[in-house]
């Protein structure tokens, strides 16, 4: 594990052999990945991971796209994986952390890739510190009180039961479809996830499950803020099966940030990112671009 000085560069890399660093803030070691080149163009993107996700759970076909022509930064949550601290229970808290990671790593202007849980963290970011933020990308994700959010942990709970009785990985049946073509971009998924070897992440343990459901039924339970000011562009990617964060939650979104550009992904569960990988790094590098 490399501990790594304010306002250091990335290293060109792959995600599969990008090395895990760790920068002491707030109270807290804070792991972290690092790709891309320093000499990219444009503003680096920070990917803000799922719930129940260390560092290894960022799909390698969507990360290593982004970092061909961008640097890409993905940041562990406080008590996560490799992490240290406590795990938080609450957006605001990892949103407020991961401020002060951004800052640390010497970053004044960053653009935003949530993924589900991670997605709900960027909104909190862009309350908190609005002038960090430049472009958003919320995938799976949904405002506060945004529809069935408050139902997320019977969802979850009973995926965990059903995989545990049928011998299947519960991220098959939570994160993907159950037709042919969701059931073979679910194996091949977890395959990709298996090609990192060396320098694997710490795993995620019961009681970070536990802290960032809570989250979640806060989340789903909480009046929208009132908006702060204008925000930048935003991108909204979303299954339409998705049985986590209902599809629903892409037209919520819509409502409070009506210029955003929102993306219905047909066939697709949860795992929206990771069962179109091409279609969303595609899609995704055109928002980005300047």
């Amino acid at each position: 594990m490399e501990r790594t000085p304010q306002g250091s560069c990335a290293a060109p890399g792959r995600f599969v052999d990008a090395p895990t660093r760790m920068v002491p803030v707030a109270g807290a070691e804070f792991v972290y990945r690092d790709l891309g080149s320093e000499h990219a163009n444009g503003v680096p993107l920070v990917g803000l991971a799922h719930l129940g996700a260390n560092l290894d759970s960022w799909d390698p076909e969507v990360v290593d796209p982004l970092a061909a022509e961008r640097r890409v930064i993905l940041i562990g949550y406080r008590g996560v994986g490799a992490s240290a601290g406590a795990v938080r229970d609450r957006f605001e808290d990892m949103a407020a952390d991961a401020i002060t990671v951004i800052r640390a790593l010497g970053l004044s202007r960053v653009d935003l890739l949530g993924l589900s849980m991670g997605g709900m963290v960027a909104q909190a970011i862009i309350e908190q510190a609005p002038d960090l933020v430049d472009r958003v990308i919320l995938a799976g994700a949904g405002p506060q009180c945004g529809p069935s959010l408050t139902r997320m942990t019977g969802v979850f709970v009973r995926g965990i039961v059903r995989g545990v009785a049928t011998f299947t990985n519960p991220t098959t049946l939570l994160f993907f479809t159950r037709t042919r073509n969701g059931k073979q971009a679910a194996k091949a998924y977890h395959a990709r996830l298996k090609r990192r070897r060396a320098g694997r992440d710490k795993p995620v343990t019961p009681a970070v499950l536990r802290a960032q459901l809570r989250a979640v039924n806060r989340w789903g339970h909480q009046r929208p803020a009132p908006s702060a000011g204008s925000i930048g562009p935003v991108l909204v990617l979303h299954g339409d099966t998705d049985r986590m964060v209902p599809s629903g939650n892409a037209d919520a979104l819509l409502q409070q940030i009506p210029d955003a550009q929102v993306r219905i992904f047909p066939d697709s569960g949860h795992g929206v990112v990771f069962q179109n990988r091409q279609a969303v790094t595609d899609l995704t590098g055109r928002f980005l671009h300047r």
